[in-house]
């Protein structure tokens, strides 16, 4: 605990305009207690401390320095959160008070096996390790407290599975994930594990296939959905930067195969450029993207393949099929993407383009 009493008093003595003499006599006491007080070599007895703020008006804890915590389990935990920004031990000390406070608490347990993790694994502590899947054992048990949607049992193994790992239980750790891959929600942390980390790159392939199938759907939905962000802000600068990212992200996994699904995205992908694009006031490269688009959709629709063939990396192109919810062909994806923008002038450029194609 940290006190300031001994610039506490000097910083009064000083307003007042008192030199150490004068306040050493005010208190009956000798100048050189008053310098000791000052210089932080000794600290004044109980009943000084209370003559004394009482001359200065003000309080024992102002005279201090003394400020009580607010305990309160919302207000410790951010104090905790702020130890481990800068990585501060104060923070594992910090998580026991909690810990003996709040002992039945679902946020407290599992915030401060966080902390244990965090700190564990930046130091190579197993003793801070352990400490952490205890806390997380813990924290399943009281999982029905829970009310973050963000944590989920899902979330509370992949955090002990990566303990586990940390540890050295390699074996532990990936049946942990295995068993609460649900949707290949672990995918990509298990094709790791098995790639970089034990050595067994064949078995991680259809495990780092799922994961890209579903962090492409994910990413595309993501681009999407800043471009409409973007478009409400008008910051026409950072939509144009991220679709032509996306753009560049979805043409890296294709393949010169016959068109397939990312042939069908492509399209929609090229149509909200062509949008951004005139938004920015870049009406010839908004054209061009346009008729790019209408080329790549008259392509797909004239042999529609859902399947994801054409799709680099991926072992499960084969058994893979994509949907989206904008239209069945990429002439209606582009419709309804269109459709969506409310933007009449696009809408009548899309169909002067779309017959010219055709």
């Amino acid at each position: 605990m940290k006190l300031s009493l001994a610039e506490n008093i000097r910083t009064l003595r000083k307003e007042r305009k008192m030199t150490q003499e004068k306040l050493a006599e005010a208190l009956g006491v000798t100048v050189g207690a008053v310098y000791k007080w000052e210089s932080g070599q000794s600290l004044p007895e109980l009943n000084l401390l209370v003559e004394m703020a009482d001359f200065f008006d003000t309080s024992v804890d102002a005279l201090l320095g003394y400020r009580m915590k607010d305990n309160r389990l919302d207000s410790a935990l951010e104090r905790l959160t702020r130890y481990c920004q800068v990585m501060d031990p104060a923070a594992l000390t910090e998580a026991e008070k909690i810990l003996g406070k709040y002992p039945h608490s679902f946020k407290a347990l599992y915030s401060c096996a966080r902390v244990y993790m965090a700190f564990g694994s930046g130091n190579h502590d197993p003793r801070q390790l352990r400490r952490a899947l205890e806390l997380l054992e813990q924290s399943r048990v009281l999982l029905p407290q829970n009310d973050d949607p963000q944590i989920s049992e899902s979330v509370l193994s992949g955090n002990l599975s990566a303990v586990w790992f940390l540890l050295g239980e390699h074996e532990k750790s990936l049946e942990l994930l295995k068993r609460n891959n649900a949707g290949g929600i672990f995918s990509g942390d298990i094709g790791f594990f098995l790639a970089v980390c034990m050595d067994r790159p064949e078995d991680a392939v259809p495990f780092l296939s799922q994961a890209l199938l579903g962090g492409l759907s994910a990413l595309l939905n993501t681009v999407l959905g800043y471009v409409f962000v973007f478009r409400s802000r008008e910051d026409w600068d950072s939509a144009l930067a991220i679709i032509t990212w996306g753009i560049g992200f979805l043409t890296g996994l294709k393949t010169e195969a016959r068109p397939g699904f990312l042939e069908k995205t492509h399209a929609e992908l090229l149509a909200l450029l062509s949008y951004v694009q005139a938004k920015a006031g870049m009406p010839d490269a908004s054209r061009d993207s346009l008729g790019k688009a209408a080329v790549l959709a008259r392509r797909f629709d004239s042999m529609p393949d859902y399947s994801l063939k054409n799709m680099r990396f991926t072992d499960q192109a084969d058994q893979a099929a994509l949907y989206d919810i904008l239209g069945a062909t990429a002439s209606d994806g582009i419709a309804g993407l269109i459709g969506l923008l409310e933007d009449p002038e696009m809408s009548e450029q899309w169909k002067e383009i779309t017959s010219d194609v055709q």
